[in-house]
């Protein structure tokens, strides 16, 4: 099942690296031209206030200094890190994810009601998105180029790591209450009781945990909110595949099991 998982997960992550680069690089772009013009503002007024004051040859260092960093230039190209780099990162993600997905699902076979293979998967795939991506990234959602003070970075990083396993332990619970409460309550509404404890803890974690606002005034709106729309887009398009494809995969090798039982073979081990 392992291999199952890490198979489907590096093709989830090639259909979510077409997603990335339809929708995900152009406000990405639109970002970096904003910092960019933004960094060579706060160069102009330095340069500006800095030049009457200086001496003669205080001028000819302070062309060197930019030109130096100029030189540093990117490890990488920025083709490169839409390209091979954003492919590479997104396929190692879902090998990740597809490995762990596979985990999750052969230890809720059987425990999670009458669901077939490609019902648990796609439940599973649905309760993973919802407790790994969207809720947390309502409270902290991602952020473009050009958005975040590096100084609060490590704070930022804490307070994201913490709501997000807080809402995979709340995920957790609410599961496990529900299938203590479907023999009384029915199947519907130990869901719908699960439901609302997972919504009740992350509605009190969200409001318990500060705010972060570090989106600079000048920053373009449209640009923010097309980031991170396409950033939820770029997760939600690979635990789409993931769940749809792993319950094919998994649908598929149950009925090949079957028919080889029936002939008296052995089942097959991928």
């Amino acid at each position: 099942m392992l291999g199952r998982g890490m198979l489907i997960g590096i093709l989830a992550g090639l259909f979510a690296f077409g997603v990335a680069t339809l929708i995900g690089e152009p406000p990405v772009e639109r970002a970096i031209a904003f910092e960019t013009a933004q960094g060579a503002s706060h160069a102009n007024d330095h340069h500006d206030h800095a030049a009457p004051s200086a001496p003669e040859g205080g001028g000819h260092d302070h062309h060197h200094h930019h030109a130096d960093a100029d030189d540093e230039g990117e490890l990488f190209s920025r083709g490169t890190q839409a390209g091979w780099g954003l492919l590479t990162g997104l396929l190692v993600y879902g090998a990740a994810v597809g490995g762990l997905f596979a985990l999750t699902y052969a230890y809720a076979q059987g425990r999670m009601g009458a669901l077939g293979p490609r019902g648990l998967a796609s439940v599973l795939a649905l309760l993973g998105f919802l407790a790994l991506v969207l809720v947390p990234g309502l409270k902290y959602p991602a952020n473009p180029p050009a958005v975040g003070d590096p100084d609060t970075i490590q704070q930022r990083t804490a307070l994201y790591f913490m709501l997000l396993i807080l809402s995979v332990a709340a995920m957790v619970g609410a599961v496990v209450t529900a299938r203590r409460l479907a023999a009384r309550w029915g199947a519907w509404n130990a869901a719908l009781a699960g439901g609302v404890l997972f919504l009740a803890v992350m509605v009190a974690a969200g409001v318990a945990l500060p705010e972060v606002n570090e989106v600079p005034d000048a920053f373009p709106a449209q640009v923010l909110w097309r980031f991170r729309l396409a950033s939820w887009g770029i997760h939600a398009t690979l635990w789409a595949a993931l769940g749809l494809g792993y319950g094919w995969l998994c649908q598929a090798a149950q009925s090949r099991d079957l028919q080889a039982l029936r002939r008296g073979g052995r089942p097959a081990l991928f």
